[in-house]
């Protein structure tokens, strides 16, 4: 449920109804704006009902929140949540394009796409150090390593960036180098990762499963949020269906439908829903024009000799031609690729 303070609420009025609800064993959420405090109540409510809570002194009303994904819905915030990194502001009007190659291969490989991304006005670097392959002999990163250059790309262009992590155990060590932390698809429902990510505070991108319906995703964006860490992007990244033409198809529709659903940041991943190189351009034009917060991009110096997704991946010259037209799109909406 949501407690609207009075306008005129007391201080001692506001933690004595949150400690009420404390001692009911719900848990508090709590946002202060410039006229009201706004309380946010989950849990069983077995032990306090809204007309309970709405006769406490201070109390203005109470609404109840009808979704199943409490804290990720707009009955619970309605204005959008807009999420810092670094410099860069992800939710606002601006369209963030996170940019590079799906797996960092080596310190020429990685700096080369990192300078490359910059100029063309990319605002975040992506690249992959731990890489979950379908096949166990599979190109599977550098790692520690990977991550090292990372950080060096972004030493160097002033980039942040955004990179996978797969599991508990290597959670810690990408938490020190990571800018945002990547939960891939087969991973967005690992609910013992998502509990422990929330733990960093760090922004996290949640990409969809290919299965997974909006309600699931947004129930795996709740376990993030309900650990205390309101720094989440939903990222788009395609849906298994009858085509098989292309990898998956990318559901567009999901853009407009999340921003009537959720306050969190949407972003698109056109490369790995299409796997085609060719079509990423079309679709990353359509998904700012759908009202996408920014884009995921995998970009290579050299495609035909990457070690993972290379088929899917733009060269140098087909990303700046994809720059161009995402700006074109992005003006044509009244927005801006990067900083407002």
């Amino acid at each position: 449920m949501i407690i609207v303070m009075a306008q005129k609420a007391k201080t001692d009025q506001i933690k004595a109804v949150m400690a009420r609800l404390e001692e009911s064993g719900l848990s508090i959420h709590a946002s202060k704006g410039e006229e009201r405090t706004i309380i946010g109540a989950i849990g069983s409510k077995t032990r306090m009902n809204e007309m309970t809570v709405e006769s406490l002194p201070g109390v203005e009303k109470v609404v109840p929140i009808l979704e199943p994904y409490k804290l990720a819905s707009r009955s619970f915030k309605d204005e959008d949540t807009i999420i810092s990194v670094r410099n860069l502001k992800i939710g606002d009007n601006a369209v963030q394009v996170m940019a590079g190659p799906c797996a960092v291969e080596s310190r020429e490989q990685l700096l080369t796409v990192a300078r490359l991304v910059k100029e063309a006005g990319a605002t975040v670097l992506r690249g992959g150090a731990f890489k979950p392959r379908t096949s166990p002999y599979s190109f599977q990163g550098m790692e520690e390593e990977g991550l090292k250059l990372l950080a060096e790309a972004r030493t160097l262009t002033g980039l942040p960036f955004v990179t996978e992590v797969m599991d508990t155990s290597n959670l810690s060590l990408v938490a020190q180098y990571a800018d945002i932390l990547q939960i891939g698809a087969r991973n967005m429902q690992n609910f013992f990762l998502l509990r422990e990510v929330a733990k960093t505070g760090k922004p996290i991108l949640l990409k969809r499963s290919p299965s997974a319906t909006v309600e699931e995703w947004l129930l795996a964006a709740e376990y993030i949020l309900a650990g205390g860490n309101p720094n989440v992007i939903l990222c788009e990244r395609g849906i298994i269906t009858f085509e098989n033409y292309v990898r998956n198809t990318l559901d567009l529709t999901v853009v407009p439908v999340l921003k009537h659903l959720t306050h969190l940041p949407v972003i698109v991943d056109p490369s790995h829903a299409i796997g085609k190189w060719r079509f990423v351009k079309p679709m990353a034009r359509a998904a700012v024009a759908a009202g996408a917060d920014g884009l995921l991009i995998e970009v290579h110096p050299d495609p035909a000799r990457a070690l993972c997704d290379g088929p899917q991946s733009l060269n140098p010259d087909n990303f700046n031609l994809t720059m161009a037209e995402i700006n074109s799109s992005a003006s044509a909406m009244g927005r801006k690729v990067g900083c407002e």
